[in-house]
């Protein structure tokens, strides 16, 4: 990654959320978000986990305004639950940074029956924002930040639980993040007008813990090049809090981004992106 220069940005008196932030590229996010002033709620899974990550930001960003939410991205009930708490505390949110993901080594279906990949890295990112839209503009001008990937490819509409087709851990999370793009499109043309904006972008191939969690040969393999090749993950958080903090992106939406560079992005069509978000909104109603 070429050297960029720092981040000048006083975030004191806003709201940032960060989903996922008890590891990888959420996790220094979150740091960096704290370190320009910020209040930032860590939306994270594991309490012990998350707990220590909070403590570990107010220590190391000497900012004691860092709280920990939990919240299971992968079922809509805890999400609601999550959205109810968040907004009666803070009903208004400068930042949405949707970063919660899961890459999977066999199908599996979560508690609610839905294919657990789709519901958490699709899903969740789709349900979150529909439930924080309104403290979203309320605090207007305010963004959204949506973490995809370069590994996006393979959207099967009808089939996005692979219901019929063979499940592949790495096809099911490379059509979320082709998903994340998409929807992101019809998310911002929604949000023309209202002061909230609408981003996506790809970290580059970060030492995360995403794909060793994958199991299986690909993961392993994977993960091996990556703790060798991989960026740290202060470079793969950089461009999410570039776009969540830096002031010359005030206006900027609807675009796909990688180290603070506007890069190509197919998945453009339309009258597809308007059939996901049909799709997402079937997906999480109540009914």
């Amino acid at each position: 990654m070429r050297k960029l220069p720092p981040i000048k940005s006083d975030l004191l008196g806003r709201v940032c959320v960060v989903t996922g932030a008890s590891a990888g590229i959420g996790k220094e996010a979150a740091r960096a978000l704290a370190r320009m002033g910020a209040t930032v709620v860590l939306a994270c899974r594991n309490a012990e986990k998350g707990e220590a990550v909070r403590q570990d930001i107010v220590r190391t960003a000497g900012n004691d305004r860092v709280e920990l939410e939990l919240v299971d991205f992968s079922l809509q009930r805890s999400i609601r639950e999550f959205a109810a708490r968040l907004v009666a505390r803070h009903p208004a949110i400068h930042v949405l940074v949707n970063n919660a993901g899961v890459w999977l080594k066999a199908r599996s279906e979560t508690a609610e029956g839905i294919e657990t990949t789709w519901a958490t890295n699709q899903l969740g990112y789709f349900l979150t924002t529909q439930l924080l839209l309104d403290a979203l503009r309320a605090a207007a001008p305010s963004r959204i930040v949506n973490v995809a990937s370069n590994l996006a490819k393979g959207l099967e509409l009808t089939d996005v639980e692979y219901r019929r087709r063979r499940f592949d851990g790495k096809s099911a999370y490379a059509q979320s993040k082709q998903a994340n793009r998409m929807w992101t499109w019809a998310l911002a043309r929604r949000l023309e007008g209202s002061g909230v904006t609408a981003n996506t972008m790809h970290p580059g191939v970060v030492a995360s813990e995403l794909f060793g969690k994958a199991g299986s040969l690909i993961g392993a393999v994977a993960s091996a090049a990556v703790s060798v090749i991989g960026r740290s993950l202060e470079d793969g958080a950089d461009t999410v809090v570039w776009l969540a903090a830096s002031t010359d992106l005030a206006k900027t939406s609807g675009r796909y981004w990688m180290d603070r560079g506007e890069i190509p992005c197919h998945f453009r069509d339309v009258q597809a992106q308007e059939a996901l978000w049909a799709l997402c909104e079937r997906m999480t109603s109540r009914a």
